[in-house]
């Protein structure tokens, strides 16, 4: 697993498949249950926890450099997207201020990268299910706690204690939207899981129950378009994966013009099925907020003022929207409007390019490739894109890493860089996902 067979003990530690495992869980336990552990032990512990993450990150990805390939390292669109917000430090209200966000931006994103290139795409989905398992049931119990044993909110994670009323409910997560966005991707996940029997189909339909379950106490209008996007998806790409070779590409042109049909008769009925979900009050706000936005970027329209992440609510020109609309608004409740925002109409370019270029590879591949396990890459991509009309979830903390982790897999399979490097990495994680196994030993066992 080394590069070197003299590198000591803790080089073999590094280097093995039990510690990349081990990385993996610890990451994603930790950006996935972010919020509870700020509310739990401060800001600082999630920081100290995430710094610390990218630090053996670093130590892992030296020991393994002789597995990893420079030019296949990061895809460009990510490295683009995060150079430009790294440029807009230098016109930012607040260049301190912006330039720690940038290195969170970046953190998480490196994080992503790691885990990209020491598992293969079932070893990364048998580690998220594994993490999303534990943190549901634990949503689940604290809210039965909350509203069913103690019947009191527990103020400190933002619990109101309403499951016995069958909702809204949020777990652990903060908000209501950010679980049911949460339950849409462990769903994803279990299912793949289940169709490639990596883990006991008594545990696959427990954990669909519980992500289901949660999604719908969730009470999130989101989760329906989430639910509908992603049930689409499936039956799409289902359909590519069953017809025959030579029809697959006039069949991806048809697939792709209904979607752009789709996107526009979506918007012309916007209002009918704004009032069909019932969330007229919701998305009136909304409208709003992306109005006051949209006024505040024809001052910068190119460059933006400057990346934040989550808005600080002292900055201009955050306050300033804020103050227009009488509300605390800590994000813009859409990532596209919100890079344009902060990053202008070359930073959502750039959003947009990154995404879809991924979203473009996983598809191909998914469609192409005879494992199951190809389709969770598009699958999650379509979730966040879709998510990113509502929320801003993609731009930091789980979504962003859920974004570039994605990105990178994408990239290793379909790139014009696999191309100049193909004699390069072939018994790094790519290769092995090439054939649909595990490419660690010690790792091929179900889990539970």
């Amino acid at each position: 697993m080394t590069d070197a067979p003299h590198a000591g003990w803790f080089g073999t530690l590094l280097g093995s498949a039990s510690f990349a495992r081990a990385f993996t869980l610890t990451v994603f336990a930790a950006v996935f249950s972010s919020f509870a552990i700020e509310r739990i032990a401060g800001s600082v512990t999630s920081l100290t926890i995430v710094t610390s993450l990218c630090l053996i990150g670093v130590a892992v990805m030296v020991v393994r450099r002789r597995e990893i390939s420079l030019l296949r390292l990061v895809p460009t669109s990510v490295i683009v997207f995060v150079g430009w917000a790294f440029a807009s430090v230098f016109w930012s209200s607040d260049a301190g201020k912006s330039f720690w966000s940038w290195v969170s931006l970046l953190g998480i994103a490196f994080l992503a990268v790691v885990i990209g290139h020491v598992r293969d795409t079932l070893q990364t989905v048998r580690a998220l299910g594994d993490v999303l398992r534990v943190l549901l049931t634990v949503s689940l119990v604290v809210e039965v706690l909350s509203g069913i044993l103690l019947d009191i909110p527990f103020a400190f994670l933002g619990v109101q204690g309403d499951i016995a009323a069958f909702g809204p409910i949020q777990g652990i997560f903060g908000t209501r939207n950010l679980l049911g966005f949460v339950a849409v991707i462990a769903l994803i996940t279990f299912l793949i899981e289940y169709r490639t029997q990596s883990v006991r189909p008594g545990v696959s339909v427990a954990s669909v129950v519980l992500a289901g379950g949660l999604a719908v106490l969730s009470d999130s209008p989101t989760v329906v378009v989430l639910a509908l996007a992603v049930g689409l998806a499936v039956a799409a790409l289902a359909l590519v994966r069953h017809a025959a070779p030579e029809r697959r590409a006039a069949l991806q042109l048809s697939l792709g013009a209904l979607v752009v049909i789709g996107v526009f008769v979506g918007y012309a009925a916007r209002h009918t099925i704004i009032a069909l979900l019932g969330a007229g009050s919701d998305f009136s706000m909304r409208v709003d907020l992306w109005n006051r936005m949209v006024d505040i970027v024809r001052f910068r329209p190119v460059q933006g003022w400057g990346w934040f992440g989550p808005w600080d609510l002292h900055e201009f020109p955050f306050n300033a929207i804020n103050a227009l609309l009488g509300e605390q608004h800590a994000t813009g409740l859409n990532a596209y409007f919100d890079v344009t925002l902060q990053l202008g109409w070359v930073g959502l370019v750039l959003f947009v390019a990154l995404g879809a270029l991924a979203l473009a590879r996983s598809w191909l591949v998914a469609g192409e490739r005879r494992s199951v396990i190809y389709a969770w890459t598009p699958l999650v991509l379509v979730a966040l894109l879709v998510d990113s009309m509502f929320e801003s979830f993609t731009l930091t903390g789980l979504g962003w890493l859920m974004l570039v982790l994605c990105a990178v897999r994408a990239g290793q399979s379909r790139s014009w860089r696999e191309r100049l490097d193909s004699g390069v990495d072939a018994g790094g994680p790519a290769a092995a996902d090439d054939q649909g196994l595990p490419h660690a030993q010690g790792d091929q066992r179900p889990t539970g």
